[in-house]
């Protein structure tokens, strides 16, 4: 098959679990049948890679006219993007879409070419109400009608967790048919314990002190602002390393530069904060020595940065929201966390006090126990390799895209 990917994240511009996805995904599929199929991926940017079976190009282009609203942009300027894709695609026998961000070029090359659309449930815009304060009302609107067009018009589905699965179905009417449960994956030899630490202490991290890692975009999904109240009750002396860029919105910005100065004033944790994304070469041992890895989100579709953690043996503190009961064992590879939502499972706690302090309870019990914590990450590892891989999840994306093609 010759496969059309089509993604507005694509390294190296990444900034969330989408563009990791993508990544490792596209390269598993070239080499899936000993690179009988053909892969060939247009992102947004200006990437290049030309290898025998992966193919990646970037599409770059400016509209050349301004909104009448600068956040209707947002919106339009991906729209523009999605048309040079149309364009420049080329006799693929199946489209495959990541992200809201493409699917309007996914459902054109669907009718262009008489190919099957594939779609991966990477998250769903009615739970995300917050992308309004990015998109603007009208942006956000407009992204929502977009995905649900897609995913009334795809062919396929593939939803990252079965949370997700039933959430489309719910929230799109997708019929069970076209859905199917494929797991994200990770890479054990790339996300391993034994790291050196000499990349913590470049970044003037104390490899001696326990600490906390935080890993994810400053937006309200990855519940940064709960974890950052949830700290004021860790045990003190604990190092706190908080890998936290791209902003939603500059109020998030400011509400977040708030509460790590409000927690830094307090004194009893020591707070590194790089607000830049991280490279692998020193994420992946931040990932390796830390105590405990928090994921304190409040809406997570699947939460790759928790197979990262528990990829490196490390114990992992989590919200118990969508499908990060799928990755996180309780009390086995670490703790979940209770959350109740106010409304929907998609906004935030019903008591925002309780939620923090639950969480500082969790971290606080892997801090308290080391040799606990150990065990947790050692069957945190083990999960890992059990159940999760990149090859394993390429080859089951090629049956289904087989099934789709007849």
């Amino acid at each position: 098959m010759r496969i059309g990917v089509l993604t507005n994240e694509y390294p190296p511009h990444v900034y969330g679990g989408a563009g990791v996805h993508v990544d490792y995904l596209t390269r598993e599929l070239a080499r899936v049948e000993n690179g009988r199929h053909s892969v060939e991926v247009l992102a947004f940017g200006d990437q290049h890679v030309a290898r025998s079976t992966l193919q990646v190009n970037g599409v770059n282009g400016d509209l050349g006219a301004r909104p009448q609203y600068p956040q209707w942009g947002k919106v339009v300027d991906p729209l523009f993007k999605n048309l040079l894709m149309a364009a420049q695609a080329e006799a693929w026998d199946i489209v495959h879409c990541h992200t809201w961000y493409t699917h309007f070029a996914g459902c054109l090359l669907q009718q262009l070419l008489g190919i099957p659309l594939v779609l991966t449930t990477h998250s769903l815009e009615p739970h995300r109400p917050w992308k309004a304060e990015q998109l603007g009302p009208g942006g956000y609107r407009a992204s929502t009608w977009l995905e649900k067009t897609a995913y009334q018009n795809a062919d396929g589905v593939v939803a990252v967790s079965g949370s997700m699965a039933s959430d489309v179905q719910t929230l799109y009417g997708v019929a069970p048919e076209r859905v199917r449960v494929i797991h994200n994956g990770i890479d054990p030899e790339e996300y391993h314990p034994g790291q050196q630490t000499a990349p913590l202490e470049d970044l003037g991290v104390d490899p001696t002190v326990p600490y906390v890692l935080f890993v994810g975009r400053i937006t309200r999904q990855k519940g940064i602002t709960h974890l950052l109240r949830a700290l004021e009750q860790v045990r003190s002396g604990t190092q706190v390393v908080l890998c936290a860029a791209s902003p939603d919105t500059p109020e998030i910005a400011r509400e977040t530069e708030a509460l790590v100065q409000q927690l830094r004033d307090q004194g009893h944790c020591r707070v590194h904060w790089f607000d830049t994304p991280m490279p692998k070469e020193q994420l992946i041992p931040l990932y390796a020595h830390a105590a405990v890895f928090v994921c304190p989100s409040i809406y997570e579709p699947f939460g790759i940065i928790n197979l990262e953690a528990m990829s490196c043996a490390t114990p992992v503190v989590a919200s118990s929201v969508g499908g990060i009961p799928e990755i996180v064992v309780h009390d086995e590879t670490g703790y979940l966390v209770g959350f109740e939502p106010a409304g929907s499972e998609d906004s935030d706690p019903k008591d925002p006090d309780r939620f923090a302090a639950d969480l500082a309870k969790a971290v606080n019990a892997v801090l308290d126990d080391p040799e606990k914590g150990e065990g947790f990450g050692r069957q945190a590892r083990q999960r890992v390799l059990s159940h999760f891989s990149w090859r394993s999840v390429a080859a089951q994306t090629i049956q289904w895209y087989q099934a789709l093609t007849g």
